[in-house]
């Protein structure tokens, strides 16, 4: 007895739209590709350029010839720490940023709780005045009063000048993360008998962690990274890492390879938190971003 094999379902061919469809889907594929590598590439190249300017000397960095194929020096590295002005500028660097982002979150955390939770929208909008002021024109004021205080040339001045913009970032961050968060939850521990402040330090501060962690990274990158407030008001022993990278440059001539060296050894820091806080940065960001 010959068994019958039933026949075969043909299998019908996508139809045009389909195929335009997945035409279409891919070519959008490709072009975010290639879009997000030309970004990235314009982005990276300076800092490839700088770390790779970094071990070459001076006539190697002039040298188009040499732009990828060199012999690496590490001499540049060498002589930026020979020269003593270095590690005690990081150190500077270091100290001014941690106390003035500490002091501004312990003010600016609460403020933005405030701001966030009793819907205080004229102060919201003063802080953010405050936020687009620019700092820059306020640098001559600010040395002509620390002057007169005899703070020019101190920590102190330092850690003022960079709250006044770190106070207001924070702040602004903060206040879209406490807004967002459910008043039930404090409500609740309002009827277990905690006073508003009360509720804030035991419910909504542990909540806001990650947001109060992005903000403060942000800050601490600003401070990190500023140039102008520690030119005019620092001095030779308070002076931090941006103005030491003045070292290397002088009237007649620059040191690249030394200032290269030096720029590498700054961004080190902030590239390590970038990479190893992404994850916690991104959810910070956009913890704030929506309601509910």
């Amino acid at each position: 007895m010959t068994a019958t094999l039933p026949n075969p379902t043909p299998v019908s061919a996508p139809s045009p739209g389909v195929q335009r469809h997945v035409r279409r889907r891919r070519t959008l594929n490709g072009l975010r590709i290639g879009g997000i590598a030309l970004v990235s590439a314009v982005f990276a190249a300076p800092l490839i350029w700088m770390v790779l300017a970094a071990f070459k000397t001076n006539v190697q960095i002039g040298n188009p010839a040499n732009a990828v194929v060199f012999t690496p020096t590490t001499q540049n590295f060498r002589n930026v720490f020979s020269e003593g002005v270095f590690l005690p500028a990081m150190l500077n660097s270091a100290i001014v940023g941690i106390v003035s982002t500490a002091l501004s979150a312990i003010i600016a955390v609460p403020a933005a709780w405030a701001i966030g939770r009793f819907a205080m929208q004229r102060a919201g909008n003063w802080v953010l005045i405050a936020r687009i002021i620019p700092a820059v024109s306020l640098l001559v004021p600010w040395y002509y009063l620390f002057a007169r205080l005899e703070l020019v040339g101190g920590y102190t001045v330092l850690v003022l000048s960079h709250m006044f913009v770190s106070v207001p970032l924070i702040t602004w961050i903060m206040i879209g993360f406490f807004s967002s968060m459910p008043p039930e939850l404090e409500e609740a521990g309002r009827v277990d008998g905690l006073s508003a402040f009360g509720a804030f330090r035991r419910i909504s501060l542990p909540l806001a962690a990650p947001g109060t962690a992005t903000a403060c990274v942000l800050a601490l990158v600003f401070s990190w990274n500023n140039f102008m407030f520690a030119l005019i008001l620092s001095d030779e022993s308070t002076k931090t890492l941006p103005v030491a990278l003045f070292n290397f440059m002088s009237y007649a001539s620059v040191d690249w390879g030394g200032l290269m060296a030096a720029s590498t050894l700054m961004s080190v820091p902030v590239i390590l938190a970038a990479v190893f806080g992404q994850r916690y940065l991104v959810a910070g960001l956009t913890a704030g971003a929506t309601k509910g």
